[in-house]
């Protein structure tokens, strides 16, 4: 059932009717012929240029007017900008009848309409580059207003900011905020630069299972479907790691996918349940390569993204120009918290864990202690890129054993701004060990981790085929986003972030 409506969703449609009684169709069809952007016009238009603009056709929807009896200005916002147009009532009607101008443009159309203009360009005596219409058409009839965001001398007052309004009505939110799209065209520049880094190099990208019948490759609770013609139980991807690992095996010695994943966790600023990882695996490569290779993919996104290799977020100023501080977890907890647990046992930790007022639960081994600790107490300090490196084999169970230091595994994780930004391996392939380490996770299971790891057979089977030596890593696209646009919530990074059902009053 459709929700009362307001005054001027009532004209509007009052309006509607008018204009199919007057024979117009508020819905034409679709083709127009668009032959210029404001863009382009505000870039290429000059007294040395103006006879290329004697005749130009742009589409757009009215963002505000201003009526002088019998000439209009009014603002046009298309996909690049906004630029002024001038409507004359002599020149849209060179006749007797005048109702084109005084119906329709002045009465019938409201602002967030959609139409199409044909003029010729100029300035005005102000110095504004502005279109002279001679023809327009309506293209669609806008039945429900816009917010108003007023501006006055290039700058914006009452913009949109209820945050509610913002997430949930997100196109309305693109239409009259228009940094809200420059943001999202940045993380477009941002993902294919990545793209171009990964694939100069001769990474190939490929596409893994979304539905699995056993959530691997990450430590999360995952969501749970049903698949009615084989009758079995399917999760959506927590991670597509084991997947990229099987083609590892199968010949490919670099791959990569940007992976939509989905974890059924809590929600914050940084946290929403579908997502995005990057992923990458290299074959013949360690994680000492990779945090060389990671400095250089960073350093050269950030340039692509906003020409600087430094950006700001709310205030704090973060450098992606290599090379980034490495230091070990364990010196890191040493360092913030003033107890070296390298040696700890889990009883030990968890005494530590009461000393500093961390909270655990029963369920939680030494490694879940250990991350536990380092979120509360160091994560936050790392502000520049930091690799924090050399973690203990409990806490990554898919890593492979340090080539020099016992108990420890050949993994890293960057941190930028306070988040985990990236977790990078040496991976494991030793197909024995790595069965192992999945049994260590199912005991965690049955004590009430719900975020260990499941056993998946078939990747073991595939490791008994042998995986070459390889380097792995994740990055989490939407964080990586943050950063290099200056936004501090992930559902600014997000077109349509997750929300509860709407309630309707």
């Amino acid at each position: 059932m459709q929700a009362t409506l307001s005054e001027q969703e009532l004209v509007r449609r009052e309006k509607l009717a008018e204009l199919e009684a007057m024979g117009i169709d508020p819905y034409p069809a679709p083709l127009y012929d668009i032959t210029h952007t404001a863009s382009d016009i505000k870039q290429h238009y000059s007294e040395e240029t103006a006879a290329d603009f004697q005749s130009v056709s742009l589409a757009g929807r009215i963002m505000s007017r201003r009526d002088m009896g019998k000439a209009n200005f009014a603002v046009l916002q298309d996909s690049t900008g906004r630029i002024q147009v001038y409507v004359k009532r002599d020149d849209i009607c060179p006749g007797e009848d005048k109702s084109l101008f005084d119906v329709l443009w002045k009465k019938l159309l409201d602002i967030g309409d959609i139409v199409g203009v044909k003029g010729y360009v100029f300035t005005t005596r102000t110095g504004e580059i502005s279109i002279h219409v001679t023809s327009f058409t309506l293209l669609s009839k806008a039945l429900r207003p816009l917010p108003i965001v007023k501006e006055k001398d290039g700058e914006q007052f009452d913009a949109v900011t209820d945050l509610e309004f913002k997430y949930r009505q997100r196109y309305a939110d693109l239409i009259v905020n228009p940094e809200v799209r420059d943001t999202f065209v940045r993380i477009t520049k941002m993902k294919n630069a990545i793209r171009s880094f990964l694939n100069e190099r001769g990474a190939l990208e490929v596409d893994t299972p979304v539905l699995q019948s056993i959530p691997g490759g990450a430590a999360a609770r995952p969501f749970i479907t049903h698949h009615n013609a084989l009758d079995m139980p399917l999760y959506l991807r927590i991670a597509n790691e084991l997947y990229l690992k099987r083609l590892i095996v199968g010949g490919f010695n670099w791959v990569y996918e940007f992976s939509r994943n989905f974890r059924n966790e809590g929600m914050d600023r940084t946290h929403n349940p579908e997502f995005t990882i990057l992923e990458f695996y290299v074959a013949y490569k360690d994680y000492l390569w990779m945090m060389e290779t990671t400095e250089q993919l960073l350093e050269q996104t950030a340039i692509a993204t906003n020409g600087s290799t430094a950006t700001s977020v709310n205030g704090v100023s973060v450098d992606f120009k290599a090379p980034y501080a490495r230091v070990t977890i364990y010196d890191a907890i040493k360092e913030h918290t003033g107890t070296d647990i390298s040696n700890m046992d889990e009883d030990g930790l968890r005494t530590l864990c009461k000393q500093l007022q961390i909270e655990v639960d029963p369920s939680m081994g030494r490694g879940k202690l250990i991350d536990e600790i380092f979120g509360a107490k160091c994560e936050h300090h790392y502000i520049q890129p930091t690799f924090i490196t050399d973690y203990p084999v409990e806490m990554s169970p898919l890593t492979k054993k340090h080539r020099s230091k016992a108990g420890l595994v050949e993994r890293f994780e960057l941190i930028i701004n306070g988040k985990e930004i990236a977790n990078a391996y040496s991976e494991l392939n030793d197909p024995i060990d790595q069965r192992q380490r999945f049994e260590d996770q199912l005991k965690l299971m049955e004590r009430g981790d719900d975020e260990a790891m499941f056993i998946d057979n078939d990747f073991l089977r595939a490791l008994e085929y042998g995986m070459p030596p390889t380097a792995g890593i994740g990055f989490g696209i939407e964080r990586l986003a943050m950063l290099l646009t200056g936004n501090v919530s992930i559902q600014d990074v997000l077109f349509f972030p997750q929300m509860r059902p709407e309630v309707k009053s």
